[in-house]
């Protein structure tokens, strides 16, 4: 069997991506938690709009983050039968590695778009009444406002006073 070209210091821990079956991300990374992998999957909490049940979905479709080295990473594949395909960088016909950096700012920012209101299904409009969900201003309550492309809640005091605050869209429920 042909070796596939290994990265520099195979033996150091890297995030790898991989492909599986669309629908089985999630119990793909339950499998990697179980052999002791780390591994990330982007998901989303989604409510039934009868049941009021909750369930996660995966937001890219068939894709897994794994930290592992490389020969770890093809062992699972091979040795454990995890169903994954890495994703090869076309450059040099390698897995594809994804830097340490990267992977956590991706991270960060999706917990900030996806975290206690996140993805936002129906768009906030100027006006609309809000609430920020998450932050240092979680629980305040204001009206939403644009401006030079930035996002604001602004609060009223006695109809005379007003505050505005830059808090991120992601961060706004609408009330």
């Amino acid at each position: 069997m042909r070796q596939i070209q290994s990265v520099k210091n195979t033996d150091q821990v890297r995030w790898f991506a991989a492909r599986t079956r669309c629908g089985a991300e999630l119990s793909v990374g339950g499998r990697l938690e179980k052999l002791g992998v780390e591994n990330f999957i982007p998901t989303e909490k989604r409510s039934h709009t009868r049941g009021h049940a909750c369930y996660e979905r995966a937001l890219i479709p068939c894709l897994v983050f794994l930290r592992a080295t490389k020969q770890q990473a093809c062992a699972l594949a091979n040795e454990e039968a995890v169903p994954v395909k890495y994703l090869v960088d076309p450059a040099t016909r390698s897995l594809l590695v994804v830097p340490d950096k990267q992977m956590d700012d991706f991270r960060r920012v999706l917990d900030l778009s996806t975290d206690e209101g996140g993805l936002m299904d129906r768009p906030l409009s100027l006006g609309d009444r809000v609430r920020v969900v998450k932050g240092a201003l979680a629980g305040v309550e204001g009206y939403v406002l644009e401006f030079k492309g930035r996002t604001y809640v602004v609060v009223r005091l006695l109809d005379s006073w007003f505050a505005k605050a830059s808090v991120p869209r992601a961060w706004l429920e609408k009330i």
